[in-house]
């Protein structure tokens, strides 16, 4: 299922993950991401995943840009693209899930963008990945 997210901003999104997946700081796996989340306010917020030798406090590039747009007063976040180097785009993981859950648009309508670094890319929604997230 596909969002309305214009064309124009989803190249913005797609560009902004895969420049910061540049940045990601992964020694151990190998395994870059960028990620690229978009505010209410329509700015974009960049990530990279972050590992760290004590591999329980490795932070992946989507909370990392999601963590990034609330330090800068978003509250709610319409879309991210997330990029990684594999073949294939790869999903963000159920931590990532539940965090992004948190910042979504009432409506559960957070568009979710998977690219390689090639700039392919399919979209989706968050609530086809996590139909019913954790809330209090």
């Amino acid at each position: 299922m596909t969002t309305e997210l214009s064309a124009e901003i989803i190249d913005r999104l797609v560009s902004t993950a895969i420049q910061a997946r540049g940045r990601a700081y992964a020694p151990y796996s190998g395994f870059s991401v960028g990620a690229a989340v978009m505010g209410e306010s329509e700015n974009l917020y960049a990530g990279a995943n972050v590992e760290n030798a004590s591999y329980g406090l490795t932070v992946c590039a989507e909370r990392v840009a999601v963590f990034n747009a609330v330090a800068h007063g978003e509250r709610i976040i319409k879309a991210i693209a997330i990029c990684s180097g594999t073949e294939h785009p790869a999903p963000p993981c159920g931590a990532c899930l539940q965090v992004l859950a948190e910042f979504a648009p009432k409506s559960g309508s957070m568009a979710v963008i998977l690219c390689t670094s090639q700039g392919e890319w399919a979209e989706s929604k968050l609530s086809d990945y996590l139909p019913r997230p954790f809330s209090l």
